[in-house]
């Protein structure tokens, strides 16, 4: 077999076999096969696309490119969720430990942002201590001891999707979606899911710019799951505005404490307990969407998710005086409240800018090398469809720098746009696949 023959039979529209995206995979993994032939490859994928079947070959190929964790022994089923990434996204911290509380036990293995898009670690590690890097064997043991772990991918899991993932950034081939998918589904495979929730992002604040892309995406992850055997739902929701109201790292976190004492914003709650019961129903904990429901808003009134977030800070070796007292999390030296310079509803907020200011200001990377200053970030008022009078408080800047806070004050000001009659608010969530 022949790494030129594979990559001719996909420039050519064919099908590849299991045996010939294993050999590919494989050889690159291994540089056995050079990066201008996968970079070909990529492409010949990228312009002629992949079956379901072709896409779930590449994705447990790249799973098995490297350790593959057995959970059998250590829960009686592993369940995981995955976002594809937005603005004010801090949905994990909420689900994770309050699934956790009504005895479905996660282990999750989360990412760093990059971009407009921000990462779960970054969000955590603005609590002093908290460790992220925990081995293999942390990671069993404290998921069989505590049901709660949330830690960054380890370099053995899927290896070949590291690979490939550098490979696409530089040769123009990241927005083809069956590379996407198995990159997604290889990794959480690899961390030994068997039931995933997947929140696919569409809109202006996300990879996925339109609901047709989300779909797709969506269709094609729950297929890799079912031809797999594994367990998969879809939920298609809105990234045209921020989640929530804050952006940034160390003031996520804060609006996530919030909501895990009911004090949060009513649609980052509403998207966390939607979130929440999607895997308690596939986790097999409830027999209905109406009683997973119910399961996740008790955990939450009675205030066990809260307990199991602290557990999970302590365990980590995260300061837990910084969670009872989060004014005690990172700060920034300039903040500013901006009033609103106009009357009328809103008829958008461009996620996107909102998530590029925040990048501006310190509170994401453009570079992986990149620092993140965990203080600074943004906290958004309104929402797409409120009513504002002049004066009212629009957004408020968290910033480093008078420069950079001046900076974000005008983009930040171009991101809101404005209409003089009512308008329609946006849906939290468009549809359920799977």
């Amino acid at each position: 077999m022949k790494a030129v023959d594979i990559i001719i039979n996909k420039r050519d529209k064919h099908q590849l076999s299991r045996e010939e995206i294993e050999f590919f995979v494989d050889g690159y993994t291994r540089g056995e096969i050079p990066d201008y032939q996968a970079s070909a490859w990529a492409m010949a994928v990228t312009l002629n696309g992949m079956s379901e079947q072709e896409t779930t070959d590449l994705t447990m190929a790249m799973a098995h490119s490297g350790e593959v964790l057995n959970l059998d022994g250590v829960v009686p089923l592993a369940v995981d969720k995955h976002s594809t990434g937005g603005v004010g996204d801090k949905t994990t911290l909420v689900v994770e430990p309050t699934v956790a509380a009504c005895g479905l036990p996660v282990g999750k293995m989360s990412g760093r942002g990059l971009g407009f898009s921000g990462g779960t670690l970054d969000k955590m590690e603005s609590i002093s201590g908290f460790r992220t890097n925990l081995s293999t064997e942390e990671f069993i043991e404290q998921l069989r001891t505590e049901g709660l772990v949330l830690t960054g991918q380890t370099a053995d899991l899927a290896p070949a999707d590291g690979k490939f993932y550098a490979l696409r950034d530089v040769t123009g081939t990241v927005p083809s979606t069956p590379l996407i998918a198995s990159s997604i589904m290889s990794k959480k495979i690899a961390g030994g899911a068997q039931a995933i929730v997947l929140d696919v992002k569409v809109g202006l604040g996300a990879f996925m710019a339109t609901l047709e892309e989300g779909t797709e995406l969506a269709r094609l992850m729950a297929a890799i799951a079912r031809l797999s055997g594994r367990k998969a739902v879809c939920l298609l929701s809105d990234m045209n505005q921020p989640l929530g109201h804050a952006v940034g790292n160390a003031l996520e976190v804060r609006e996530a404490i919030d909501t895990l004492h009911l004090r949060g914003p009513r649609d980052f709650y509403e998207h966390c307990m939607e979130v929440a019961s999607q895997m308690l129903l596939l986790g097999e904990k409830a027999g209905s969407l109406d009683e997973a429901r119910y399961l996740a808003e008790s955990a939450l009134k009675d205030g066990r998710a809260w307990k199991k977030f602290r557990r999970l800070v302590d365990v980590q070796g995260g300061d837990v005086s910084q969670v009872d007292d989060p004014s005690l999390l990172p700060g920034a030296p300039f903040v500013e409240v901006i009033n609103s310079p106009m009357y009328g509803w809103l008829k958008a907020i461009d996620a996107r800018e909102v998530g590029e200011a925040s990048v501006d200001l310190g509170a994401g990377r453009v570079r992986k090398d990149d620092t993140i200053d965990p203080g600074v970030g943004i906290i958004i008022h309104r929402k797409v469809g409120d009513r504002v009078g002049i004066g009212d408080p629009l957004f408020t800047i968290h910033a480093n720098s008078k420069d950079k806070l001046a900076q974000a004050k005008d983009r930040l000001l171009a991101a809101h746009l404005w209409s003089d009659q009512p308008c329609p608010r946006l849906p939290l969530f468009y549809d359920v696949i799977g």
